[in-house]
């Protein structure tokens, strides 16, 4: 009788909830990567979340009772995440970018790029991150790459480039949040087209680059993102060739471009043999980023 009792005020714990939605969400066949690896860490997202618990409350934490309207809010974004496919981020409206709390909504891409390692050194051994005074974050999004590289390097001032008015939008707000109004500025620009010549250190990107073959095959989770963020012409390779045709009328002499193109890397190099392009490495994982300084842009 007392192995019963024990078990069911178990059973009410933020642990046995966090065991029960990981199994159910495995179960659904769902799609991760949008800042979390796999059922588990879905199941955490969305359950600190309802519960509203951090996660540097755990262990902890595991050991909390559950109350009644905490499980039905659990519950409610758990059959969102499984009817709606929707990624966890969207239901939460937080993730996280080389240790930043980024908001975001469906107006914006779910931040993941492996281009967060690289803002966390500053750019570096690229270049100096001391002198580095200019930052241009083209296809900005929710601001998470102007933000990650204004906090990374404190001197610089950041321009976060998007055509998207309502993923400004976002962008802005995430820069209040971190405080970053003097350095960072929210411009409308496609590509250059709004940056009146201005020039950079350091130009970096994580465009749309997918075609629209592949985003007809993409997960639902994907396709719950703004399309604009993802496809482009020319089997995904539109905007980098507009980015790379632009670069060097708007680097500074030393200024490096970063560029991030996914999957396409192996057709970015068959249309452009001749670029040295030095493709990069990460610790977290993730590819398809090349780097090419000013001068190589210049042949």
């Amino acid at each position: 009788m007392a192995q019963r009792a024990v078990r069911k005020a178990v059973a009410g714990r933020v642990g046995d909830l966090l065991d029960q939605v990981a199994a159910e969400l495995e179960q659904a066949n769902l799609h991760y990567g949008h800042g979390t690896a796999d059922a588990r860490d879905d199941a955490a997202a969305l359950v600190f979340h309802a519960l509203r618990l951090r996660h540097d409350q755990v262990p902890a934490a595991y050991r909390r009772a559950v109350t009644p309207a905490g499980r039905e809010r659990v519950r409610g974004l758990v059959r969102r995440r499984i009817e709606e496919r929707l990624p966890s981020a969207y239901l939460t409206g937080i993730t996280w970018f080389a240790g930043h709390p980024i908001r975001v909504t469906p107006d914006v891409l779910v931040p993941r790029s492996p281009l967060a390692e690289l803002c966390e050194r500053g750019f570096e051994p690229w270049i100096d991150a001391a002198r580095v005074q200019s930052v241009l974050d083209l296809g900005t999004g929710s601001g998470c790459i102007a933000i990650a590289a204004a906090h990374a390097l404190p001197r610089a001032q950041v321009d976060a480039a998007d055509l998207s008015p309502a993923a400004l939008a976002v962008a802005r707000d995430n820069i209040r949040r971190h405080r970053l109004q003097r350095r960072v500025r929210a411009v409308l620009s496609d590509v250059y087209g709004g940056l009146a010549g201005r020039r950079y250190d350091v130009i970096v990107s994580n465009p749309p680059y997918v075609s629209s073959a592949e985003y007809r095959g993409l997960p639902a989770e994907y396709r719950a993102e703004p399309a604009l963020g993802l496809k482009a012409a020319a089997g995904g390779l539109a905007i980098v060739a507009r980015i790379l045709s632009g670069a060097r009328a708007h680097l500074q002499p030393g200024g490096i471009l970063v560029v991030e193109v996914g999957d396409t890397e192996a057709a970015v190099r068959r249309r452009w043999p001749r670029l040295p392009f030095i493709w990069l490495e990460f610790e977290r994982g993730g590819g398809g980023v090349f780097l090419l300084g000013a001068a190589d842009l210049a042949s």
